[in-house]
């Protein structure tokens, strides 16, 4: 590793170009292109503006002149200047692809295999269009991963890895603070952001890595190891495309994942679903009855808000009950949990009823601490306000919910909270709600799991918790938690050092490994680490209610990950 990498490593900054273009010369030159009002002719028309601001750049022009193979700074130097000059002139033309993309809704549907998904299907011939236009190789593997290729000089390759699927949208959630309604598989930017299904979770990656991989191949800039884009169809709900992949083609020894966080991944905690099962029970019509309840769309996700229904019974009396307990409830929970609201309706247009809606903040499944969970919150106001509830399914998963987890996310009342130091703690998310076609009344939690326990260690820890509390309770209750493992890797040497050297330099921000509470594909890949597209110390977006992507972030991405393929590409050796 260089001093000047060791230096961003360690978090020690850098100047404005020591040998290596930095932040401050890239912004110079950005702002010079953007006041001149007339985009250079090409590639090499930027080369020499950027040769007269910055002399120091001499040496590394007249070689990409001589389409030799590059190396040391002058390899650094005109890879950057490539990604500069791939964000200024292509930004327009990315975007408006991420648009196209985000308008193929590409939710897994339970009644049709994701291979044989007309919506997958269409995603596949859109990359394989840009493929072609864009000069690269296109494979189509039975629909599962969409393979696009740049061949290089020699007889390596390093792989790309993003997806294609989404999670799914909840319609009357996506409503910005100003009352405009937004239509989550239609790209909305106002202002500098970018708003739609997939727009962070991945399609922004997909678009951005495509444009990065023409603007290498028409640059003519040689590289030596080629460069093999996957784009997963399934990882939002498995990964089982890729375990398909896996058994039919064999991947590159070395990969990265643009599906996380910056600057470098290397740890990740293991995903888990705690499903429990509650059969649905009858209530006379003289109770009142908890008759629905609503969550997050995917157990992967944290909802914007949370719904009950009640008939049955004196609802005049429950409703009062409920009104009553309001205030002392918020005043009660807001404290130490964040804000959230509660609304109570009385209606009568499908039988009289009283609906009751508590709203938080949405967020990632793996980062609970970024929302205000708000099903958790409706199963305690549920329980604590005093109103009679008939004890059928619903109320026996309330009472699981305040049981077992109140508004906490780190297993606080199961007892089974710990954290790595590294990795950070483990996390219980109750987010999703949903009665089943079986008759069964289904409450999944997402589960991260770091380092520290086994994934059956865990699952019988948890399990054993559930079970005791259905004994004492007297609840019937069927459990299947499927507990992913967590992941950590020491990748050292050239590859990891080159990816946090991009970073650094083009942000101006610290640069050192990282963890990640989400579980992405990488577990499936060997030597594999994320690279982006989250910037630290921002909300992750993805999986949430009016997701988006900031266009100065997605900037960032089209010029790291032109930079990161070149310079991957031409390491004498990855490790």
């Amino acid at each position: 590793m260089s001093a000047l990498s060791l230096g961003i490593v360690l978090g020690l900054g850098a100047p404005a170009f020591a040998d290596t273009l930095q932040k401050p010369a890239l912004d110079q030159l950005a702002a010079a292109w953007k006041s001149s009002g007339k985009a250079p002719a090409d590639f090499n028309a930027f080369l020499i503006q950027a040769e007269k601001t910055h002399p120091e750049l001499k040496s590394a022009v007249a070689a990409y002149r001589k389409k030799s193979m590059l190396a040391g700074d002058d390899l650094t130097n005109t890879a950057r200047l490539l990604g500069l000059y791939n964000r200024l002139q292509n930004q327009q033309a990315v975007i408006a692809s991420i648009g196209t993309m985000v308008a193929i809704p590409t939710v897994r549907n339970v009644q049709v295999p994701p291979h044989e998904s007309p919506q997958i299907i269409e995603f596949g011939k859109l990359v394989e269009k840009m493929a072609k236009d864009f000069g690269l190789a296109f494979r189509n593997v039975d629909n599962r991963i969409f393979e696009v290729s740049l061949k290089g000089k020699g007889s390596e390759e390093f792989g790309i890895l993003t997806h294609a699927d989404v999670v799914p949208a909840v319609l009357s959630e996506w409503v910005l603070d100003d009352g405009t309604k937004l239509d989550p598989f239609t790209m909305t930017r106002v202002g500098d952001f970018l708003y739609g299904r997939g727009t962070i979770d991945d399609k922004g990656s997909i678009a951005a890595v495509l444009y990065a991989m023409k603007a290498v191949k028409d640059s003519g800039l040689p590289i030596d190891r080629s460069i093999r884009l996957m784009i997963e169809t399934t990882e939002e709900t498995g990964g089982d495309a890729m375990v398909y992949y896996r058994s039919k083609t064999q991947l590159p020894a070395y990969n990265i994942v643009l599906d996380s966080k910056y600057p470098a991944v290397v740890a990740e905690k293991g995903s888990g679903a705690l499903k429990v099962f509650f059969p649905a029970e009858n209530t006379d019509a003289a109770s009142t009855a908890i008759t629905a309840m609503s969550g997050a769309a995917s157990a992967n996700a944290i909802s914007q808000t949370a719904t009950a229904t009640l008939k049955g019974g004196d609802l005049a009396a429950a409703a009062a009950k409920l009104e009553a307990a309001k205030a002392a409830f918020l005043q009660k929970y807001e404290p130490q949990g964040g804000k959230f609201a509660i609304d109570i309706a009385r209606k009568s247009d499908n039988g009289d009823s009283i609906d009751i809606k508590v709203t938080g903040t949405s967020a990632h499944g793996s980062r609970p601490e970024e929302g205000v969970n708000p099903l958790p919150r409706l199963a305690l106001f549920l329980q604590e306000s005093g109103a009679p509830l008939a004890a059928n399914h619903y109320l026996k998963a309330v009472k699981y919910i305040d049981a077992l987890y109140g508004t906490g996310y780190l297993g606080e009342k199961m007892g089974l909270g710990y954290k790595d130091d590294f990795m950070g703690p483990l996390t219980f998310s109750p987010n999703l709600i949903r009665m089943g076609n079986d008759g069964k009344l289904e409450m999944t939690t997402n589960v991260r799991m770091p380092r520290g326990r086994t994934p059956d260690e865990l699952k019988s820890q948890v399990t054993a918790k559930v079970n005791a509390w259905a004994a004492a309770n007297q609840v019937k209750l069927d459990v299947n938690y499927d507990q992913g493992n967590w992941m950590a890797r020491d990748p050292k040497g050239a590859w990891l050092s080159t990816l946090l050297d991009i970073y650094g330099s083009t942000t101006g921000l610290e640069a050192k490994p990282v963890p990640t509470a989400g579980s992405t594909t990488a577990k499936l890949m060997p030597n594999a680490i994320n690279f982006g597209p989250a910037m630290p110390g921002k909300k992750y977006t993805a999986h949430n209610a009016k997701e988006y992507k900031e266009v100065p972030d997605l900037d960032a991405d089209m010029q790291m990950f032109t930079e990161m393929l070149v310079r991957i590409g031409n390491l004498q050796q990855m490790q």
